[in-house]
């Protein structure tokens, strides 16, 4: 009996040791969190004294901070470049929407290279990437994506979000919502490397936030201003308020992530980067610095840029080469020991001397932002705007003097690398996107085609000029369309579901979905009408659409051969005042 229960204690010890076993031995995780919008002054860290920021100061405090960080001016390019190490328009990413944001599927991305070293993968958040598969996040090495593929979200709270290619309805505020996701992603890989993506939607607009956060600017008398000198109405005040709030709630969310770390005992053995993908959204201190976001002057594209390896690297050092968005696939590589060969040839470079070596031996470089022909270079000391004037800034941060005629040398040799990164970097950028919107690709179950990707006919409207989070209305012409240009990658059998709205006298109302020769026919047997809503959780009045929610409408299964063609949808019959409002189409693979 003694030694029966000698065996079973003995049994047990072995076996919590097995179950609590660190990742000591195992190389470090990563974590990525990027933000939206958030510019290089909306951290106390770098003096913004309108807000507090403590968990990320604390990431700051204790890891390796880059004084000058380079991004693209907007969401979709930076992202790409982040991704592949590689200059976005390579990867044929030339816009927010509408197809531009995709980035080429021969591009090889960082979820790729760390799963392919054994890691596990998750991304929580904006992908802004490409929606449908093969540019889908699943199809690009992420075992487990939750968030919302588009360049926008129109709501914050209890939002309409996909997991892993299924639609879902998201759990509170998404900002809190995405932590939580990664949270608990943290702790089911307590044993094993994990690279962890977390993309946040914020300070991105609509500017909705929690009360608890919001409590805190509501009336809050801001003591600094933007470099477009006092706001002009009471909007662009409370837009700042809101955004910073936004940021407030971002640091919140990051103290969460740390303290599981801690909870877990991986502080040691991560690796947490944390930044921005472009300027300010609005007028807001941001060190004086000319531009915001969109501008590819020094405000535009400057962002906060920590990382912080708890006891690995030095802890408050501040490194002053600059540095950019492309750097950190190659960076991260050498700091896991990764020694996989890129696909294709990197555009970055590196940052491990700069981030571990007290005085590393450092050439300079050109750090190139491009947005919609307007093209900046930037080295230590100067930059070339898109306009050709030059500043000097070390002297001149903020871009106020033109030194061109002073350093004409200096100005000349910009111009020819200028002119050089356009006849060999920008030339790749297609004049025309042949690309079609893919259907039915095998890396996914189920293909969304939004009304963001849709091309209308006739008298059919968007409800709002910014495509990203838009739907269809206006339909009372029954022949009018919806159409995209899509390729499906292979045969098979779809079930086809309309996401719509309508009228109580739309009742009876029939449509056809088609492509190629294959066509089926839907009619409407319910009334769905409800409100626009968000204005109410808005902290300014928006821009882009309000949402609705939309009913999920099965019209049965469209058997599809492999091949491009037309994907379209059109009326048959028209009972009401008009058809439906459309939201998105959703294709099952059965």
């Amino acid at each position: 009996m003694t030694k029966i229960r000698y065996f079973t204690i003995s049994l047990l010890i072995l076996l919590c040791l097995g179950n609590c076993k660190t990742q000591k031995n195992n190389p470090p995780n990563v974590i990525l969190i990027l933000t939206d919008d958030q510019g290089w002054g909306d951290l106390s860290l770098n003096g913004n004294i309108d807000l507090s920021t403590p968990n990320i100061d604390q990431l700051g405090r204790t890891g390796v901070r880059f004084d000058r960080f380079f991004v693209s001016p907007v969401c979709s390019p930076t992202r790409a470049e982040i991704l592949t190490g590689r200059h976005h328009v390579r990867g044929g990413v030339y816009s927010t929407s509408r197809g531009g944001e995709r980035l080429d599927v021969d591009e090889e991305i960082i979820a790729e290279v760390f799963k392919s070293a054994g890691y596990q993968t998750a991304a929580y958040g904006k992908w802004h990437n490409g929606m449908q598969a093969p540019f889908h996040p699943n199809s690009r090495g992420f075992d487990d994506y939750y968030g919302f593929c588009s360049g926008h979200w129109g709501n914050y709270y209890n939002p309409l979000l996909e997991h892993n290619g299924n639609l879902v309805r998201g759990d509170g505020f998404i900002i809190d919502d995405l932590t939580q996701h990664g949270i608990d992603f943290i702790k089911k890989n307590t044993r094993q490397p994990f690279f962890l993506y977390l993309p946040y939607n914020t300070p991105h607009s609509p500017m909705q936030v929690p009360d608890r956060f919001w409590e805190n600017f509501t009336d809050k008398e801001l003591r600094q201003m933007g470099s477009d000198g006092p706001p002009k109405n009471q909007n662009q005040i409370d837009h700042s308020r809101a955004a910073l709030a936004m940021c407030e709630n971002i640091d919140w969310n990051v103290g969460r992530i740390m303290k599981q770390l801690k909870n877990s005992e991986l502080l040691e053995n991560t690796i947490v980067i944390y930044l921005s993908d472009n300027g300010p959204n609005g007028n807001r201190w941001n060190g004086a610095m000319k531009g915001k976001k969109g501008s590819t002057d020094e405000g535009g594209v400057r962002s906060p840029m920590i990382i912080n390896w708890l006891g690995k690297i030095p802890q408050g050092k501040i490194v002053k080469e600059i540095a950019s968005g492309i750097d950190l696939l190659p960076t991260l590589k050498d700091l896991t020991g990764i020694r996989s060969q890129p696909k294709k040839p990197l555009d970055g470079i590196s940052l491990e001397p700069l981030i571990m070596q007290e005085n590393p031996k450092w050439a300079d470089r050109y750090i190139y932002n491009y947005w919609r022909g307007k093209l900046s270079l930037r080295n230590q000391n100067y930059r070339l705007d898109h306009q050709g004037q030059l500043f000097d800034m070390i002297n001149d941060p903020y871009q106020s003097t033109d030194i061109g005629e002073k350093k004409p040398q200096v100005l000349t040799a910009l111009n020819k690398t200028k002119e050089q990164w356009k006849e060999e970097v920008l030339v790749e950028l297609p004049k025309k996107d042949s690309r079609p919107f893919y259907i039915g690709h095998p890396s996914l179950h189920t293909t969304q085609v939004p009304a963001r990707d849709g091309i209308p006919s006739g008298e059919i409207k968007r409800s709002n000029r910014y495509p990203n989070c838009t739907y269809f209305t206006h339909w009372i012409n029954p022949e009018d369309t919806i159409s995209w240009e899509a390729e499906v990658a292979q045969d098979g059998d779809f079930e086809i579901t309309v996401y719509y709205s309508c009228t109580q006298d739309a009742i009876g109302s029939l449509f056809e979905v088609s492509f190629g020769d294959a066509s089926i026919q839907g009619e409407i047997k319910e009334a769905h009408n409800p409100s626009e809503y968000g204005a109410s959780e808005d902290r300014v009045v928006r821009q882009e659409s309000y949402v609705k929610d939309f009913k999920p409408l099965k019209i049965g299964t469209l058997k599809l051969k492999k091949g491009k063609g037309t994907l379209k949808i059109k009326g048959i019959k028209k009972k009401g005042k008009t058809l439906m409002d459309f939201r998105l189409m959703l294709l099952k693979r059965i």
